[in-house]
């Protein structure tokens, strides 16, 4: 494998022409559409003919690539995303549920290991969207711990992993029956209203988890929640300097992209060394608890016989599938939109009424072996995407290069800069106007931009056949040495990475910034301010109710609270003072200016909103 950051480099997964049998996609804006993202219109079909529509077409587009799929993973790119996606991946997902195993006892690390394992591998082998990473989500988790509670305020509470078997079974056929009336249709209303909302939810949700796994400790009478504290502030500040030094100007670009690839994982070792090492080793930090090589919680059977339930809790078991279905059908939906944004040049066809019904698939599995039930991941899902980016220089800045060295210089600077001030070099002393800083985008590396992705099916499998590794008993040792503190940073730093791409926290920062060293070309200097105002309340409304419901007892209904930020979107915010231009900026698609999924007859879709 050769590394292709450079431009020259020969790159498989955008060189290649497409397979024969499949038609060239045509390029809208910055996206490729499929035969599932095609505008136009369908002849009309009844209703019972346009059953699983939307799944044969996901297929019919998806499969003639499934080849190129695996061949196009012989790419450098996947080394780096597999070790970054495995360490943003496993450990959060164990640091998750260390509630849900602490209190419950029902769970326990090799549960959360089997559910990551089994979604990589379902998703990356016959998935139609393989990019977009699954496991197990703090959601999940919430909702899994709240039921446990409710049950155990019963006088004779039944099984937990039967109940958990049924509810796990109701979502499933639910995700079964989404997938064929081709319901996922209805995600051509997701702008990213609903998904910087949630996104900005889920950012914050880390952070409070990061909290939560050091205040654990603080019962403990040995000082080790100090040395705790210590190790999360070392995760988080190496992770930010390593960064830094990716964007910076400093280094060789290589030095730099090695930074950006292996910054996060080269600062979790470092930090849990650290742990064992001089005075932090007597403290005795905390570390994550683990069981036995490939045996459940408790000893337990991996089988749930949830079958044997009474007949009463299986009816009860009905709203919490429905509640679970939609946490899912947003939360999983929306993790597959942010991992094929417009920002990322990808090529390959999507297709999303097939992975949804794949969800249904891995939930009942998830049931079915009393293990969390994994979906679609944010902020790990973007995060894969842009580990496997490919680099190149901006050809608009080369086009400036070239006309820098051809312009004639033979006018004496001085004459230049009396008829116009502002021609000064921006370290001069006698500037009137203090130059605008540069905006770039969160890939640009000083004149590198985003030119290609390795869509491959590889480093998602790889990812998740690691977790099976850490199943084995050297390894699980191994995982037994990582200190809770590091996780509570990785948390942090998760989280605040997240945030700082958020739309909600560039709103936030554009309000707050010096307009004279605000981008000329920023979009949001369209909009008045009391709009942009505006549009941020709605937003931070919807967030506070979805984090505030989470805090209390009805925290099973916070999907609800979620799925409702599409419905406000589409009624609520076209009716209020805003402009169609405003509307445009502050809102837009997320993945594609035309997001049909396949198996309706109207492909038009309204992404503005405005009427």
């Amino acid at each position: 494998m050769s590394n292709n950051d450079s431009p020259a480099a020969p790159e498989p997964a955008i060189e290649k022409p497409g397979p024969s049998e499949e038609p060239a996609p045509q390029a809208i804006g910055s996206k490729a559409t499929s035969m599932t993202l095609q505008p136009g219109k369908r002849k009309q079909r009844t209703w019972y003919r346009r059953l699983g529509a939307g799944i044969i077409m996901d297929i019919r587009a998806r499969g003639p690539w499934y080849l190129r799929d695996w061949t196009d993973a012989w790419n450098y790119r996947v080394v780096p995303a597999t070790a970054l996606i495995f360490f943003a991946n496993v450990l959060p997902g164990i640091a998750f549920s260390l509630d849900l195993i602490e209190t419950t006892r029902e769970y326990g690390v090799a549960e959360v290991l089997m559910s990551s394992f089994m979604a990589a591998f379902i998703f990356s082998v016959f998935g139609a969207q393989p990019l977009t990473i699954a496991g197990v989500t703090g959601p999940i988790t919430v909702f899994n711990k709240t039921i446990y509670d409710i049950l155990h305020r019963e006088a004779n509470p039944p099984n937990y992993h039967h109940f958990i078997g049924w509810v796990y079974l109701w979502a499933a056929i639910f995700h079964w029956v989404t997938a064929i009336l081709n319901w996922c249709n209805f995600l051509k209303y997701v702008t990213l209203f609903s998904c910087d909302t949630f996104g900005f939810y889920v950012s914050w949700v880390y952070l409070q988890y990061g909290i939560q796994v050091l205040t654990r400790q603080f019962p403990n009478p040995e000082p080790g929640y100090l040395v705790s504290i210590i190790l999360a502030l070392l995760m988080l500040v190496t992770s930010f300097i390593f960064q830094f030094l990716a964007k910076s100007p400093y280094f060789h670009r290589h030095v730099r992209r090695f930074f950006a690839d292996y910054g996060m994982p080269i600062s979790l070792v470092a930090a849990s060394a650290m742990a064992y090492w001089g005075r932090f080793n007597l403290a005795n930090p905390e570390t994550l608890p683990v069981g036995s090589a490939f045996k459940a919680a408790n000893g337990r059977d991996w089988l749930v016989k949830f079958w044997q339930l009474e007949g009463k809790w299986v009816g009860i078991a009905l709203p919490f599938g429905i509640i679970l279905w939609i946490l899912f059908f947003f939360d999983h939906n929306v993790s597959s939109l942010m991992a094929q944004g417009v920002e990322f040049p990808l090529r390959k066809p999507p297709g999303f009424h097939w992975d949804f019904f794949l969800l249904g698939v891995t939930t009942f599995i998830a049931g079915l072996i009393g293990v969390p039930a994994p979906n679609g991941l944010i902020p790990q899902a973007p995060i894969h995407t842009t580990s496997l980016l490919i680099m190149g220089r901006d050809p608009k800045s080369e086009k400036d290069e070239e006309h820098q060295e051809t312009r004639p210089t033979s006018r004496p600077a001085s004459r230049a800069s009396s008829r116009n001030p502002r021609n000064l070099s921006s370290n001069s002393i006698h500037d009137p106007v203090p130059p605008n800083d540069p905006q770039p985008n969160a890939f640009t590396n000083l004149n590198e931009v985003p030119v290609g992705v390795v869509e491959q099916r590889v480093s998602n499998l790889a990812q998740g056949s690691l977790c099976l590794v850490l199943l084995t008993g050297p390894f699980l040792h191994v995982l037994n040495l990582i200190p809770r503190g590091v996780l509570a940073g990785l948390f942090w730093y998760m989280g605040l990475d997240a945030l700082q791409g958020n739309g909600i926290s560039r709103k936030l920062f554009y309000l707050i910034q010096d307009k004279h060293l605000t981008a000329i070309d920023e979009p949001l200097r369209r909009v008045r301010k009391p709009r942009i105002v505006l549009f941020l309340a709605v937003e931070l409304i919807g967030f506070g109710a979805t984090f505030a419901i989470t805090q209390t007892i009805a925290a099973i209904g916070f999907p609800v609270i979620i799925m409702l930020l599409v419905p406000l979107r589409v009624a609520l915010i076209p009716r209020l003072p805003f402009s169609s231009e405003e509307l445009a900026i502050l809102d837009g698609p997320t993945a594609s200016p035309f997001l049909h999924l396949g198996g309706t007859d109207d492909l038009t879709l309204p992404f503005t909103f405005t009427s």
